[in-house]
């Protein structure tokens, strides 16, 4: 199938895109990479009467560190990322789940911003955004706000941005020196959306785990903070009997769904399990 009829617009300034989509309301959509979007309206899912362009707006891209935190232009390409000897080296999550999305040749087109307000329950960059406490700055008709990834997902492919908002930059903070880090997922085939992904940072110090993150994607709605997985960690020495807690735990804080790509009991045992690996990775990171 192809698309329905659409105008079409293509922006150079984040001013004027705010503007169009203010003149065209609710019936406007943006494209950014279109990984998503495209295939989206191709099979007639969703019909926008306008697209805007968001492509040739060059301030919307780019990588840059101020106060250990990483600011993400929403234009960004994933490919970008994965290479970004930046990231690389203040964030080694980000940069080994980033990898994980699609193939190279949705990574060349996909985009950060993009990625994160699609809101897609099982991609990885939300679970990222959700264990490092990482936020978004949106701008729209009333200027600019900054949203928290607790307040940003709000349940399946939903977010908390008005519909005249456009999603700026993408804020994740740094790891500190010597934290591990991992992530982990099961997908039926190269490429595909995770089933259920683990994303796992640690801090130690004098071989006792100081602080914990771990984030669940594919496992409900919207990505899933295991907080009493964390707190089972902090204070204890790590060692496979604790990851194997903190597994158990994660597998029971959620409530994932059943579908035809796996029922919820195999959800949450691939859950444990990839907690459990997630977790040995991170702490084989560790620098003492």
């Amino acid at each position: 199938m192809k698309p329905a009829p659409f105008d079409y617009a293509a922006p150079t300034t984040v001013d004027e895109a705010v503007a169009l989509l203010a003149a065209r309301g609710e019936e406007a959509k943006i494209l950014a990479g279109g990984q998503s979007l495209v295939p989206m309206m191709n099979f007639r899912l969703v019909r926008p009467v306008c697209l805007i362009d968001i492509n040739r707006i060059d301030s919307l891209a780019g990588i840059t560190e101020r106060d250990d935190r990483l600011h993400i232009g929403a234009m960004t390409r994933h490919r970008t990322v994965e290479r970004s000897a930046l990231v690389g080296e203040k964030n080694g999550l980000l940069a080994e789940g980033v990898r994980l999305i699609g193939h190279a040749a949705i990574r060349s087109r996909g985009t950060v911003g993009g990625s994160i307000v699609h809101a897609d329950p099982t991609a990885e960059l939300p679970a990222i955004l959700a264990a490092l406490d990482g936020a978004v700055t949106v701008v729209g008709p009333n200027g600019r706000r900054t949203i928290g990834w607790r307040d940003l997902f709000q349940t399946y492919f939903t977010t908390s941005l008005e519909w005249s908002e456009i999603c700026e930059e993408v804020i994740i903070p740094t790891l500190p020196p010597g934290a591990g880090w991992a992530f982990e997922e099961f997908a039926r085939r190269h490429g595909d959306f995770a089933v259920v992904g683990i994303a796992a940072a640690l801090r130690a110090d004098g071989g006792r785990c100081t602080e914990a993150r771990i984030a669940v994607t594919g496992a409900g709605p919207t990505p899933v903070r295991a907080a009493d997985a964390e707190a089972c960690l902090t204070g204890e020495v790590l060692v496979p009997a604790v990851f194997e807690e903190a597994g158990r735990r994660v597998a029971e804080a959620i409530d994932p769904d059943a579908d035809l790509h796996a029922s919820e009991a195999y959800r949450r045992h691939l859950a444990k399990v990839l907690t459990v690996r997630a977790l040995k990775r991170a702490a084989a990171r560790l620098e003492s």
